[in-house]
């Protein structure tokens, strides 16, 4: 006979696979949550639970056919506080089940918070979870989790080791500046390998450790990396690319044709550098310019976009990226709502072909949620132009389009070679007209135009080449006063007298993911209209440069919502 304890297992089980033939079939199982005209803002596609803060993506993993997103999360409220460890699981990426918080702050050693950290996947296999957990004096120190029934496909429960803290702030690494410990990856000699964000002599620094065991880590003599022109680095994460193709890589890969990422998260951004690693000696060196706070560097995303974690999904043999998208309104606003943080929609992420820069697009599996469809062709838009685009649900919508221009001549200039793209895109807004742009789309946008999010290209003659540059401004995004209307910017690598100049933009209420040049600059934001919401939102095209653009292509669809369901 079974025991009490195993029906609730068999039960649970049968609970979850009903759901799963419900979420797939596209029958809406999510629990009751206000209505969209109580709660314009939140998401339709976008991961985040019915309520409460959310902020860090932490220790995203695929294990035995499941996909596991970690994430910083206050169980009782919509402010920071009471951080525990969220956990959430899917199947696809898209649709996602709620489980009871991971890790909560109960011990000693995490009393004021369960903060980031990552999960790595040892011989077994077996899962792990390294944290930073807050102490009982606010020292930051490292520590270690492991599931409790290895059998559980949806690894509910977990344990704190024994043997907590693995490590403490001694020596040179003050007490508030040890935080975030990477995955880790194995070297040529058998041993483990993770890094640990901090700050040393006033450099940010990424922090080397080893293990034979995962258990036991010893600091390395040297650093893996770090930079006399930044502070504390913060959520480091480290992995192996290479070109070719869109493939991912284990983070434990090494090998001639490969390059590695070192992504640290300052100054509010996602900055990264890519170099050579040479795990013998445990030196990794930057090819191009190295980390400062510039918004010249190399981001991840050039908008509000913070604290990401990558993973290695080998069964579709891709790296997945995560970020914590937050809020910009206040924290009224989100005692209002009752919640406060999003996690982007999850991209894949790979070495562009020049092997310069990292390229990001939306997982695959996002076409899943597309119904309606509108799809334009070789449309030119004359000077001044605005084009509507009908039938589809502007507010909750995946839109691609890309613009072709020709005769190049007496183009807008650029003297330096080195510009800060959001300085110039406050300067050049999308209500300045130039030659070749503004041309872009106006997202969630009213009916009179009082309200737009334009995200849009200009076209600049540099010294040495054409220079395109992309813009994201929020300053028309809503009536409201007391939200953030940052307009935001970055360059595009292109050659736009031989390529097309493409723009696909995730549109979700309340947020804005822009993906230029297919993936190879990276827009987020945030707005909060209040006339432009749900059905009142619209959507165009337009050229208010002098000089006609072609639309080569636009393909827009309506989106279906993401099903999140509770089954902790």
């Amino acid at each position: 006979m079974c025991s009490e304890r195993r029906v609730k297992e068999i039960l649970g089980i049968w609970v979850l696979s009903l759901c799963l033939v419900w979420v797939q079939n596209g029958v809406g199982v999510h629990s009751s949550s206000p209505t969209e005209e109580s709660q314009p803002y939140r998401t339709g596609f976008h991961f985040q639970p019915p309520k409460n803060w959310i902020n860090d993506p932490n220790g995203p993993m695929y294990f035995n056919g499941v996909y596991h997103l970690f994430y910083q999360y206050n169980p009782y409220g919509p402010l920071w506080g009471n951080i525990s460890w969220g956990h959430s699981i899917s199947y696809d990426l898209v649709n996602w089940f709620l489980l009871e918080p991971a890790l909560s702050p109960k011990e000693p050693y995490d009393i004021n918070g369960c903060l980031s950290g990552s999960a790595t996947i040892l011989p077994g296999p077996r899962p792990i979870i390294l944290y930073t957990g807050q102490d009982v004096n606010n020292s930051q120190v490292q520590n270690l989790a492991f599931p409790k029934n290895l059998s559980d496909p949806l690894l509910k429960e977990w344990i704190k080791w024994s043997g907590n803290p693995l490590l403490t702030p001694v020596d040179d690494i003050k007490a508030g500046q040890f935080r975030d410990p990477s995955t880790a990856w194995m070297g040529p000699d058998g041993k483990w390998r993770i890094v640990i964000g901090s700050e040393i002599d006033g450099h940010g620094t990424a922090l080397l450790y080893r293990s034979t065991n995962g258990t036991k880590w010893i600091r390395s003599k040297k650093p893996l990396h770090f930079s006399s022109k930044t502070g504390m680095w913060e959520c480091p994460d480290f992995y192996p690319v290479t070109n070719g193709d869109k493939k991912g890589l284990d983070t434990s890969v090494q090998g001639n044709n490969t390059l590695h990422v070192l992504k640290v998260s300052f100054n509010s951004r996602e900055y990264y550098v890519i170099g050579t690693y040479d795990p013998v000696k445990d030196q990794f060196s930057v090819v191009s310019n190295d980390f400062m706070v510039s918004n010249t560097q190399f981001q991840y995303d050039y908008g509000r976009y913070y604290a990401s974690k990558s993973f290695y999904d080998s069964v579709n043999q891709r790296r997945v990226l995560w970020g914590w998208v937050n809020e910009g309104d206040s924290e009224s606003d989100a005692v209002k709502k009752g919640w406060s943080g999003l996690q982007s929609f999850p991209r894949s992420i790979w070495l562009s072909n020049n092997r310069k820069q990292l390229v990001q697009w939306p997982v695959d599996e996002i076409r899943k949620l597309r119904t309606k469809q509108v799809n334009i062709t070789n449309r030119e838009l004359a000077a001044g132009e605005l084009l509507k685009i009908p039938s589809i649900t502007a507010s909750q919508a995946d839109v691609e389009v890309s613009f072709s221009l020709t005769n190049l001549s007496e183009i807008e200039l650029i003297e330096s070679e080195v510009v800060d793209p959001q300085l110039l895109c406050a300067q050049k807004n999308v209500s300045i007209s130039g030659k070749f742009g503004p041309f872009g789309m106006l997202i969630l946008a009213s009916k009179n135009l009082t309200e737009q999010t334009a995200v849009f290209f200009r076209v600049f003659k540099g010294p040495n080449k054409f220079l395109v540059l992309m813009c994201s401004d929020q300053s028309r995004s809503s009536i409201a006063q007391e939200v953030d209307k940052s307009i935001y910017g970055a360059f595009l690598d292109l050659d736009p007298l031989h390529e097309k100049i493409p723009l696909r933009s995730l549109i979700d209420h309340s947020i804005v993911e822009s993906f230029g040049g297919e993936g190879i600059a990276c827009i987020t934001s945030r707005v909060y209209p209040k006339l432009a919401i749900n059905e009142q939102a619209e959507l165009y095209v337009f050229n208010n440069g002098t000089q006609s653009v072609t639309m080569s292509t636009l393909n827009a669809w309506s989106m279906k919502r993401a099903q999140i369901v509770p089954i902790g």
